[in-house]
């Protein structure tokens, strides 16, 4: 079977097709909010939980596991492969991304990599889903917008047309079959780690800690590390390149984000399996990928290129370091 999956991501067709498909039905728009509001609950109850007694070490060790297996399955998955194309993978790797992305409970792989490619249709502009800037440059529009790209957006019930955004993967079985599976996969990730602590305590304790922090508090602070770059890299940070939108790069988010926070650096060169592309700049998922290459799972990885990059650098900015296009640790001078 040839997956479409292995050309580039298609672009958006110049007829005009419509950019919403519909809205979102009433069931879509209550689980999208119980899917928010839960685990923010669980947030928001995770300190005074803790205090004192109500989490261990198989807690921590879970809620990390689970946290970056399913992130990474966003960043490298939904972002740079699905959205993006940044590389090419083999049937194996692309299931196993659309799998652990369908996990993160961001909602299924191909209405998110629809949002997305509309996102960057209109980065900042009429018909981005989530701009901060949709309401205007005054305190409190953009307060507004803030809320509005952070989570607001979500509770919006128009629909992006993904036969305008996505028909790639709507053409590819595979991925057709896992978009359906999101139900079960959230199921999936909710439970599997109540089931791991239940076992390795055997205790139905050891099962509810669990839960409570490697299900519910997991999703919660990943759910807002995600958002965050939709409206904390649209607002504030550094800009050392030019771009069409407002994007910019927040180095404290690097670590949580997976590099994704490196926001003005990817709107800069959007198909670039790295987004840390500046010295020091953390990004683990390009290593991960950079992995998967040296696997075989991964070819024809889009690293950056320094002249390419060099063209869109703002005044102000020094170049790139050289080196770094190959992605590998030894080329790129950096530890991300």
């Amino acid at each position: 079977m040839t997956h479409t999956l292995d050309r580039p991501p298609v672009r958006p067709p110049k007829a005009a097709a419509p950019i919403l498909a519909g809205e979102k039905s009433r069931t879509e728009t209550f689980l999208v909010k119980l899917f928010a509001v839960v685990p923010l609950l669980a947030l928001a109850a995770a300190v005074p939980f803790a205090w004192g007694w109500g989490l261990g070490w198989l807690d921590v060790a879970l809620a990390v596991g689970f946290y970056f297996l399913t992130g990474l399955g966003v960043t490298i998955g939904f972002h740079r492969y699905f959205t993006h194309g940044a590389f090419k993978a083999n049937r194996g790797l692309r299931i196993a991304l659309a799998v652990a992305g369908s996990m993160a409970m961001q909602g299924p792989v191909i209405g998110w990599v629809a949002d997305h490619r509309r996102h960057h249709a209109y980065a900042d502009r009429e018909g981005d889903p989530h701009s901060p800037w949709r309401y205007g440059t005054s305190a409190a529009a953009l307060a507004k917008g803030f809320w509005h790209a952070h989570m607001g957006w979500l509770f919006d019930r128009e629909k992006t047309n993904a036969e305008r955004f996505a028909p790639d993967l709507l053409a590819d079985r595979d991925i057709v079959r896992i978009d359906r599976w999101f139900p079960a996969l959230t199921v999936a990730t909710l439970l599997a780690p109540a089931v791991i602590g239940g076992l390795v305590t055997m205790s139905w304790w050891g099962a509810l800690t669990a839960f409570f922090w490697a299900s519910l508090v997991r999703v919660a602070v990943l759910h807002h590390v995600t958002w965050s770059v939709n409206s904390l890299c649209h607002l504030i940070g550094d800009r050392p390149y030019a771009a069409r939108d407002k994007s910019a790069n927040f180095w404290p988010l690097a670590i949580a984000s997976m590099g994704e926070s490196w926001h003005n650096s990817h709107h800069a060169d959007p198909t670039g399996a790295r987004h840390g592309v500046r010295r020091g700049q953390l990004d683990m998922s390009a290593r991960l990928i950079w992995v998967f290459e040296k696997l075989g799972w991964a070819t024809q990885v889009r690293w950056p290129k320094p002249d390419r990059l060099a063209r869109k650098l703002n005044p102000g900015y020094t170049p790139a370091p050289r080196g770094f296009a190959t992605g590998g640790p030894r080329a790129t001078g950096q530890s991300g």
